[in-house]
């Protein structure tokens, strides 16, 4: 079992895109995206026989006083037949679990970058449980929400349907009685998406990202991106932005006008999406994050849809620079406290 740097597009997509709910924070496109908005971007992985069995792209991101942290956006990866039960499979030479073999790879090598790159620690959101393997680790504030709700397209459109809440059947009908019209759109319409984003932002309250992030989110392959808008009168009042990978579709961004919010266009562009999915032979819609405490109208909207509850074990920081580890956290909480 040897560790790698991962050089290959085809390779990693390949890898990560075979796992069930497919992760788009892993794949090789959104490293490449973030190599535009961020600084720079690490692949790693570990194989065994050849084979590729563990993958993390990891965005190394800039902190005050010339600091570095690295992130890994909802990984590592590791193949979930080697996950399902560390505890009893083995390698016959050394007789350590295999899952705790490619997770400590993965750590020495993760370690050494980031002793090369000034690097203090490791911040991850693992798609599997980790209170098995020792690690330290901090575990801090969530990043990615640690739920979501993910349709399964397996089924017919009759089927999903029937697994609505009924009052999101009805706004569907609504929204197609209404004329509302479902448009594809490219990066030349960012302007007009953006002007949503904003008076979402203001108006729900949260923060958005910076302008140029999601200008260069939308120059994205556009059958991993893809940007749709709900126009009615011949304007749009809403949009969304979906990734498309491996088996999974996800809904990554929203937002929507403070007029015509009546005619429930938001609706339709999610059943919109769900249906494309479908036809176009991904087997998962994520929508991305629900919490009724935190974001009680969106996870009402959003189980609305039906779909199972997954929850992940949320944000972790492997620490590499214990000392200036404890400065930061310090830091931060105080500026979190204004």
């Amino acid at each position: 079992m040897d560790a790698i740097k991962i050089n290959n597009k085809k390779q990693l997509n390949d890898f990560v895109g075979a796992q069930k709910h497919s992760q788009f924070l892993q794949s090789w496109q959104w490293g490449e995206f973030h190599k535009t908005v961020s600084e720079n971007v690490f692949r790693v992985g570990v194989e065994d026989g050849g084979k590729l069995v563990a993958a993390a792209t990891i965005i190394k991101k800039a902190l005050p006083m010339g600091k570095k942290y690295f992130y890994c956006p909802r990984g590592p990866i590791i193949d979930k037949s080697q996950v399902s039960n560390p505890n009893n499979q083995t390698n016959p030479k050394s007789q350590i679990p295999i899952t705790k073999q490619i997770i400590e790879l993965l750590r020495d090598t993760i370690k050494q970058m980031a002793q090369e790159e000034g690097a203090m620690f490791l911040r991850f959101d693992p798609t599997f449980k980790i209170t098995d393997y020792q690690l330290p680790i901090v575990k801090t504030i969530n990043i990615e929400p640690d739920q979501t709700l993910i349709l399964n397209l397996e089924k017919s459109e009759a089927e999903l349907l029937k697994g609505m809440h009924p009052k999101t059947r009805y706004n569907i009908k609504l929204a197609e009685k209404r004329g509302v019209k479902i448009i594809e759109a490219g990066s030349d319409r960012f302007e007009e998406f953006w002007q949503l984003m904003c008076q979402t932002g203001e108006r729900d309250n949260f923060r958005t990202h910076g302008i140029s992030y999601y200008k260069e989110m939308l120059k994205a392959d556009n059958d991993f991106i893809k940007l749709f808008f709900a126009e009615y009168k011949g304007k749009p009042i809403s949009s969304i932005i979906v990734a498309f990978f491996g088996d999974t579709a996800t809904y990554a961004h929203g937002a929507s006008s403070s007029e015509d919010r009546n005619v429930m266009a938001p609706y339709l562009s999610q059943w919109h999406c769900v249906k494309l999915a479908k036809e176009l032979g991904y087997k998962y819609y994520d929508f991305y994050g629900i919490n009724a405490k935190r974001w009680p109208g969106v996870t009402k909207f959003k189980k609305g849809f039906g779909g199972k509850e997954i929850n992940y074990p949320g944000t972790y920081d492997l620490v590499f620079d214990k000392n200036w580890y404890g400065i930061y956290k310090m830091v931060r909480k105080v500026r979190r406290t204004f």
